[in-house]
């Protein structure tokens, strides 16, 4: 009879997103010079952890088709950098108004609302240089359709219109197609639609 090893589910998870992390954090801006506190801003955000979903969703969809894995790490990046800034503005006195995001406190609590507006901005123009970085290196229309797909989901046809759609319904009664599409838009890049 053969003993089969059990993975530790928790303990494998771990391993997986501080791999994820030295991923991510090898693209993210240094804190330096007249931007460093632009890139503290940054990284302070999207260094404060979660659950890194998005890209391990990447990394083992590539794994499970045989790619290269280092050429997911742009894309895996891009993903969290995307998903980070959409939190940082989510966060705002104009939005929700949140004084901490996974257990402390917000960018615009840490670093004023001016600097947390830059810095998700930052972010998101972090991630599509990460990406076409990528597209050029690999000169491969694939990388360009992936970041294609990721700029739809995004933007106006996807997650920003379904942010848009959520505050201007905010306070009103909304029928059963609106919340569909808040819900398949606004949170393109939620897995389990729950406030990280």
């Amino acid at each position: 009879m053969r003993m089969v090893a059990l993975v530790n589910f928790q303990d494998e998870l771990k391993k997986r997103t501080e791999e994820i992390n030295k991923v991510i954090q090898s693209y993210l801006p240094e804190e330096e010079g007249f931007a460093k506190t632009m890139a503290q801003a940054m990284n302070y955000s999207i260094l404060a952890g979660g659950k890194r979903l998005r890209p391990m969703l990447i990394l083992e969809t590539l794994r499970l088709f045989g790619g290269e894995e280092k050429l997911a790490y742009p894309f895996m990046a891009a993903m969290e950098m995307i998903h980070t800034y959409s939190l940082v503005h989510d966060d705002l006195p104009a939005m929700d108004n949140d004084d901490y995001r996974r257990g402390r406190l917000t960018s615009h609590k840490v670093f004023g609302e001016n600097i947390a507006i830059l810095a998700g901005d930052a972010l998101l123009h972090q991630a599509f240089e990460v990406m076409a970085k990528a597209c050029v290196q690999q000169n491969d229309i694939r990388y360009t359709k992936a970041m294609l797909a990721i700029a739809q989901g995004a933007g106006v046809h996807g997650m920003v219109s379904g942010q848009v759609v959520d505050v201007i319904s905010e306070g009103k009664e909304i029928n059963k197609d609106t919340l569909d599409f808040i819900l398949e838009n606004e949170k393109i890049f939620d897995v389990n639609l729950k406030k990280d």
